[in-house]
């Protein structure tokens, strides 16, 4: 008789997810928008908080959540954006440090809304339709979660493609040419900044749907934190390889430190440090490098054939 899947890693999985969608939203303001980010904590609560004070107000439909959620998660955003935009590198990322401390001391305070340090517990279940059952079995949450997350990522991707690609990588390589071309740069990244928000909205959603409770410090630094190195491992110009860096960072944070107890922290900066110097350009990158590989040992051992005078005349040359 074959063996059903362990409940627990179906759980588990689902719970990655979350912060999966947080990662993609991250990524496509540091990547894609080149400005380093701790602040999607801040649109990623705004999201989870109105989809559980919903769902305890009797609307338990997740099509809803997920709508507002992304309305809550881009609308905080835009305001935090309007502030942020205007710097870069390093003070950008510190100001978005402190939208984090911001968010967590909110949430702490704002009991009527938040629960206080205590949080909201006992949220129900979502359902996908009227008069359909509440997701609850933990085989069902995930492949619902699963779904959400892709099409957020899907969506993302989308929505960064194209022409508004090629233009965010001319900000990013030269903002004063770019504005001095007539292009609004300034709007653009906010525009940036309020739509990856609506992303990290739904995942908040996903963090209700799939937990059911919350406190403040689902949404503090240390989510932060590992939505960042989630985009560090996976790659920060990939919205796929950062969903799934952080993956790969629940992955050894929950089940590979589990049997380790208190050594998940070194665990996971031993794979920051393996990234970095490993690879560089993330996990996006990996499939990229054997390719490389027979280019460059055939350049080592032919180096006449990338002289000036082409293949050839070095052949020519070559002959008695």
């Amino acid at each position: 008789m074959a063996l059903s899947p362990d409940p627990y890693l179906h759980a588990t999985a689902a719970r990655m997810l979350p912060l999966a969608v947080l990662a993609v939203s991250v990524a496509a303001v540091t990547g894609h928008a080149g400005l380093p980010t701790l602040g999607q904590t801040a649109p990623y609560a705004a999201g989870a908080y109105t989809t559980a004070r919903l769902a305890l107000a009797g609307t338990d439909l997740a099509p809803l959540h997920l709508l507002a959620a992304a309305g809550a998660g881009a609308l905080t955003a835009g305001v935090i954006g309007a502030v942020l935009v205007r710097y870069r590198a390093t003070v950008f990322l510190m100001l978005s440090l402190a939208a984090v401390e911001l968010t967590a001391i909110t949430a702490g305070q704002w009991r009527t809304v938040s629960g206080g340090t205590d949080g909201l517990a006992g949220i129900p279940a979502p359902r996908l339709l009227p008069g359909l059952p509440p997701l609850l079995a933990d085989r069902t949450v995930l492949l619902y979660a699963a779904v959400v997350a892709i099409a957020a990522t899907t969506v993302a991707m989308a929505l960064l493609g194209g022409d508004r690609q090629t233009l965010l990588a001319a900000v990013r390589a030269n903002e004063a040419r770019a504005t001095a071309s007539g292009h609004r740069v300034a709007t653009y990244l906010w525009v940036v900044h309020a739509g990856a928000g609506a992303v990290a909205g739904i995942g908040g959603a996903l963090l209700i749907h799939t937990h059911r409770w919350i406190t403040p410090a689902d949404v503090g630094f240390t989510t932060a934190a590992l939505a960042l190195l989630a985009v560090v491992i996976g790659g920060a110009m990939s919205l796929p390889g950062a969903a799934t860096g952080a993956i790969a960072v629940l992955t050894v944070r929950d089940v590979v430190a589990a049997p380790l107890p208190g050594h998940a922290p070194l665990l996971l900066g031993a794979l920051f440090v393996a990234a970095v110097y490993l690879l560089p350009g993330g996990l996006t990158a990996l499939p990229a490098r054997p390719a490389r590989l027979p280019i460059r040992r055939h350049r080592r051992r032919c180096p006449a054939l990338h002289t000036s005078d082409g293949p050839a005349q070095t052949a020519t040359r070559s002959t008695p």
